[in-house]
Order: C-alpha cells, then structure tokens, then sequence
C-alpha cells in the first residue's frame, strides 16, 4: 500500500519538490508508526507547546520538535507541517442548477511552520501555507485554491505573568477560532482556511480565558503572495470563556463587522453590524449539551439591523457501552428577512464561520434557517470513527433565500412560498492510520424539497462524495 500510494502521488500528482519532500517524509512516519512520544495536534498549530521535550532524551521527530538555539536551552524552535490529498466527486452540485452534472477534482494542501521562543517573554510563530485544486469543471472556488501565501506571521510579547496566569499581546497575521466555529472559524473542511491580520490581547488562567482583538479580513487571490490586506477594521470584539469544574463551560462574547458591500436579498449595502451571545456547553462522557444564543443590531445601508439565532445541540455518550455510541439531536433557528425590500433587514449574518457546520460539505448555510438535525458516532475500532447525520432544512422566512455556508447569498427566495429546502443524509468515517497520519472519507446525499424544486427548473438531487489523506508531524 505505502509503496503504491507513493508511486501515484510521484507519477500523477503535483511535480512540485515540496510534494514530493511530504510524501517521502508520509512514508517514513507510517514506517515509524507511533513509537515517537507528543502531545496531539491542534487545531490551531500555533497552540501547540513542546518545551516539555527540553530535558528528555528524543528520537528524530522529538529533535524536530525541540530546537536548542542556546546552551541555557530557554531558547528553542519547533517545526511542524501538514500535508493534505482530497478526491472529490460531485453530482449536481446546486441541485443540477448550471447544469453541471457529474464533477470530479483534485485538492492538495501544504504548510511548514517554525515556532520561535525567545526565552519566556518573546515568540515568534511563521506558517506557509499552499491550496491546490486540479480538475474542477469551471475552475477553482475562493475555498479552494490559495497557491502560496503567509498563512500565520505574528509576535507574541508576555507582558505579566503570575503562576497561571499570563497577559499577552499578540500582533501579526494569525487565525482565529472561537467557539464552536458558528461565527469566526479557521474553516478546516475547505481547502484553504481563513487568516486575519490585526492585534489580539489575551488574558489566560486555569479557568478563566478573554480575548480582546481587532482584525483586517484580507483579500485572498488564486496565485502566489499575492493576497493583500484590506487595510480597514473588518472584525472587532472579545471573546471569553469559563469554566465550571463538573458543570461545563460558559462563552460569552461581543463582536463588531463591517463589510462596505454586503449582498443579502434585501439589496447591496454597506454593513456595520454587532453580535453579542453566550455558549453554554459540555463534552466528554455521559450527557453532553452545546447551547448557544446571539442577537445581532447595527446598520444597512440606511436600515436598521435586527436578526437573531438559537441553537440546542443535547446528546449523551455511553462511554462504557462496546463502541461508545453517542446519540445527539441538534435544532437551529437563525432568523431571515421579514419583508423583502423595505430597506430594514432581519437576516443573521454567520460572520465567518466554518464550512460544515451543519455536516461535511453542506449545500445550505447557516442563514435563514430552521433545521432539525439527528446523528449519531461510533467507534467501530480504536482507531476507526463513523458518524451519521440527518439534515432536515426549512426557510425560515418566506421573503428571504438560500445562502451557501459562507453566508454568501445562492438562491432568491422572495418569488416562492415553499419552505421546505430539502434534506441530506450523511455517513463520515475516519480512519488513524497512526499519530501522524489518517483518511477520512465521507458520503452525502441530497434530496430537494418543495423550495428547490420550486425555484430550479428539472432540479436534480445531489450526490457528494470525498477520500482525504492527511499528514501532520
């Protein structure tokens, strides 16, 4: 299997020096299996800490991980990187609207990063990152394809810091990640993820985290450094989260947008927009909750802004039952616009948030929306995950459309009075090869409703299915 999988990666994908180098190194950590001793890998690759390798005795992947620059060995570096291969297969993508029909493709993603500390008051964290896609009947979306950029450059300065408790500002290009990704996600799924470029101050202790920033959201184009910042405030506010031992977790936050172009059915306009809400949620064993509320007021155009959303996500995981079934029931209300036109405007606005959050890949986005969503995860081996998910989604206003997942308006609404958008069954498995490396592969169907079927001629059912191999070390 290793020797054919580097075999097809050397004759048919990428020529590139840097593909290869990701591949040969594939081979040696599916060789070395898991005998190399860390920590798992985060999501956010600058959350990562390995100073805990400083005194130990390390094989080669820990030397990587643990960079002496002194004697004292209080100043190190760490490297790191991912490599990522995803097939795609699409049928009738937008329910057969452009008449597409079947649509196969190719992404490929890379990224290297140092992490620099300079003793305990100064780090320095720099990540390239490339997007590729090959194959797309009519090109690249703005997901797919970022051909190389500077995905993370920033300093961090400890200003105080007391036992567990630290002061730190951050400054720099960076991602951003909060919550459960409904409104500022690094959108993992997709294969170029988000950055901004701003200031963060952060307060951190055992139980208690707060976040204060300001970010330019900059633009993103296709080709190589070539991406340019916006150079005006898009994203402001302060995110907070506590902890209550054996009770759960509290997020509470404020965010401020703008954007000088919005697009909603409502019309184009520039947006200022503000969202306060709370996160009530907990995970692990036995009954897990994740609820979450936020209400948004601000200005477009010259309307007023007036939108909401509520969401109960309630499950338990019997964690000493054979597979460790977890059974969840998840119900969205995000509010729409009420009455198409009239300048004023009660669509919620998903800010930035991640692309599957309503499962992989989802065709409608969390705008407008009331959807009833079941699922539920096994774990068939150790180290193999399925999860299956039902998606039932309505409109919930009327005069208002259809938004893809990253808000951005699809389908006008005003013209039908169906609800019903349809419903997409889902099967996702993951598979840990080892620590280093892990395929996940998934399958989506798409059955439309009344409203697709209303407003696209010879509407068609979708069909969506994906095989990604990852590679992190």
């Amino acid at each position: 299997f290793i020797i054919n999988l580097l075999r097809f990666i050397m004759l048919e994908s990428s020529k590139s020096i840097l593909t290869k180098i990701f591949f040969i190194s594939i081979v040696s950590f599916l060789l070395m299996g898991n005998t190399a001793s860390a920590q798992s890998f985060k999501l956010l690759r600058y959350d990562e800490n390995y100073e805990f390798l400083k005194d130990s005795n390390r094989n080669f992947y820990e030397r990587l991980k643990f960079i002496p620059l002194n004697q004292e060995k209080d100043v190190y570096m760490s490297i790191g990187g991912e490599a990522r291969y995803e097939y795609v297969d699409f049928n009738n993508e937008d329910w057969g609207r452009f008449n597409i029909g079947h649509n196969n493709f190719l992404l490929q993603r890379y990224d290297l990063h140092a992490d620099v500390h300079l003793g305990k008051r100064v780090r320095i964290f720099a990540q390239l990152r490339s997007a590729l896609e090959d194959g797309r009947t009519n090109g690249a979306r703005g997901i797919d394809e970022d051909q190389l950029n500077v995905q993370n450059l920033f300093v961090d300065v400890n200003l105080w810091q007391q036992k567990d408790k630290k002061i730190t500002v951050r400054a720099g290009r960076q991602e951003l990640d909060y919550g459960s990704g409904r409104l500022i996600s690094v959108r993992e799924g997709p294969n170029a993820r988000l950055y901004f470029t701003g200031g963060k101050l952060m307060y951190t202790s055992s139980r208690v985290s707060i976040d204060a920033f300001a970010m330019m959201a900059d633009t993103v184009h296709t080709g190589v450094f070539d991406n340019k910042m916006s150079k005006q405030l898009n994203l402001w506010g302060a995110y907070s989260k506590i902890i209550f031992p054996k009770a759960g977790n509290l997020d509470l936050y404020y965010l401020g947008f703008r954007r000088d172009e919005s697009v909603f059915e409502e019309g184009i306009a520039p947006e200022r927009r503000h969202t306060i809400g709370s996160r009530l949620w907990k995970y692990g064993g036995g009954f897990i909750y994740n609820l979450e509320a936020a209400y948004q007021f601000g200005t477009f155009g010259s309307g007023n802004i007036n939108a909401w959303t509520g969401s109960v996500d309630i499950g338990y995981m019997f964690e000493n039952v054979k597979f460790k079934p977890t059974i969840n029931l998840r119900n969205d209300y995000i509010s729409g616009d009420k009455n198409q036109g009239n300048g004023e405007l009660q669509t919620f606005n998903p800010l930035y948030p991640k692309g599957g959050y309503f499962g992989f890949s989802p065709q409608v986005g969390p705008v407008n929306l009331i959807d009833i969503h079941p699922y539920a995860t096994m774990d068939l081996l150790s180290n193999l995950k399925m999860q299956v998910d039902v998606v039932l989604n309505w409109r919930f206003s009327t005069d208002d459309g259809v938004y893809r997942p990253s808000g951005i308006l699809n389908l006008r609404g005003s013209d039908s009075d169906e609800r019903y958008i349809g419903t997409a069954y889902l099967a996702n498995f993951t598979y840990s090869v080892n620590k280093y490396i892990s395929v996940v592969s998934g399958i989506q169907y798409f059955k439309t409703g009344a409203f697709i079927n209303d407003m696209i001629p010879n509407s068609k059912d979708g069909v969506f299915f994906n095989a990604r191999l990852g590679f992190k070390f």
